[in-house]
């Protein structure tokens, strides 16, 4: 059995990994505490992967880096020997994360549609990360455009109104059908990011009938018409009325049938228990974290563990309640956490320098990288026991069958572990405010 360790710990602001191989011993019977047990035979669900967005803000940030940063930067992110991302979501038109807002259409027949806006700092990423990983696309409207809406603006909520509801939904597929024709496949759409969001940005409003009502008889059987496979997702905001949205939804065959699974935010609290309630009544749909990132409330410029520490607790929380795949915020961002038309800035895993010729890789890039780097496409949840609360752990087998297991620790006070697995047994320390990773080939 050979295991690779792989340890983040915070040192004086120096972020940095440290790998180890080491050795194992056989597990001994009489070993009865300080057990964390991993079962490789016991399954759950099966992992799709971990991403990011590919925003206006991120596309201008790269587009700012020298040709051999941003060679980098795409190594970093989606690179095997990198993060390993291989999932990416779309803003389909302007976002809080633009430069300017806009809809590719202003006319009422869409005769002027066009994705040209996303031409400058979106598709040149996208196109430069295509090159280092097949990436699956999620793709995610924050407003249809105005003419289409009640309020007849992009922003501040609104909703969009019936006379559109076809129109809306030849709009959105025309999104799909162009960016296929760049080599751009979306496999997964919301219909709405955030629906009961009233924003200073970029928002509509969709009750739960209206967003049923607009899959069943509008967005569905469009795609149809037009040979569209996009499998079609609801909800895309937190996580604390998921449960409420999805029952509401999905109460009958049809609707059942169209809807393929759930997208979610983590910007309200944990609330792993209605992923998991979601499981057990809907086992066949898929649940993708979609958004997160350490802005808004949560945002502590000045406490990179504390940030890093949200990321690791809610990716933990969600992998160990079924969840699919998971796609954090804005790739990259500036030295102010922007571009952001307005002023809702945040942080992510890789930031511009000030001088804006650099990046730099935050805490929570590396605290990602535990995963990501590890817990592989494909790979399949396996069930573990423990004796304390004090770490949080989740642990997968990837399809070669190697076993990913992820271990965290953030409290004041160091934790000793007997980690077990194949009789075989790890002793080791977890240091306070760290994070350890085992990948074990056999």
């Amino acid at each position: 059995m050979k295991i690779l360790k792989l340890e983040t710990n915070y040192n004086r602001n120096l972020f940095f990994y440290k790998y180890d191989f080491i050795n194992s011993q056989t597990y001994s019977e009489k070993i009865e505490n300080d057990v964390i047990n991993i079962y490789p035979d016991i399954n759950f669900q099966t992992f799709l992967g971990f991403g990011g967005a590919f925003t206006e803000s991120s596309g201008f940030a790269y587009d700012k880096l020298p040709e051999n940063r941003k060679n980098d930067f795409l190594k970093d992110y989606f690179s095997k020997d990198g993060l390993n991302y291989s999932f990416g979501r779309l803003p389909i038109g302007s976002c809080d994360f633009s430069l300017n807002s806009y809809s590719y259409s202003y006319k009422k027949d869409l005769s002027d549609f066009s994705i040209e806006p996303d031409g400058k700092y979106i598709l040149p990423l996208i196109n430069a990360a295509q090159k280092e990983n097949n990436i699956t696309f999620i793709a995610s409207p924050w407003s249809p455009p105005a003419f289409m809406k009640s309020n007849h603006s992009l922003f501040s909520g609104g909703k969009l109104l019936n006379k559109y509801k076809q129109t809306y939904a030849n709009y959105l597929t025309k999104y799909i059908k162009l960016y296929k024709n760049l080599g751009i496949t979306i496999k997964y759409i919301t219909v709405q990011n955030e629906p009961l969001a009233i924003q200073s940005w970029e928002s509509c409003n969709f009750s739960s009938k209206d967003e049923v009502d607009f899959i069943v008889n509008y967005l569905s059987p469009t795609f149809k018409k037009n040979n569209i496979t996009t499998k079609i997702l609801i909800w895309d905001q937190n996580k604390e009325k998921i449960y409420n949205r999805a029952i509401s939804e999905l109460n009958s065959d049809k609707a059942k049938k169209e809807i393929s699974g759930f997208a979610y935010h983590w910007y309200t609290g944990d609330h792993f228990e209605n992923l998991n309630l979601l499981h057990n009544i809907y086992p066949d749909k898929l649940l993708i974290h979609t958004e997160g990132c350490t802005g808004f409330s949560n945002f502590n410029s000045n406490d990179e563990i504390h940030n890093a520490e949200l990321y690791a607790h809610d990716i933990i929380g969600d992998l160990n309640n079924y969840t699919n795949a998971y796609i954090d915020w804005n790739l990259l961002l500036d030295n102010n956490g922007g571009p952001n038309h307005k002023q809702n800035y945040c942080n992510s895993p890789i930031m511009l320098n000030s001088k804006e010729d650099d990046y730099i890789k935050t805490l929570i890039y590396y605290y990602i990288g535990h995963f990501s780097k590890f817990i592989r496409p494909n790979s399949i949840r396996i069930a573990f026991s423990k004796f304390t609360d004090d770490i949080e752990v989740t642990a997968f087998k990837n399809i070669d069958n190697s076993i990913a297991i992820v271990l965290f620790n953030k409290h004041d006070f160091n934790k000793e572990y007997n980690l077990c697995i194949n009789n075989k047994l790890i002793h080791d320390n977890l240091d306070s405010h760290s994070i350890v990773s085992y990948l074990i080939e056999f």
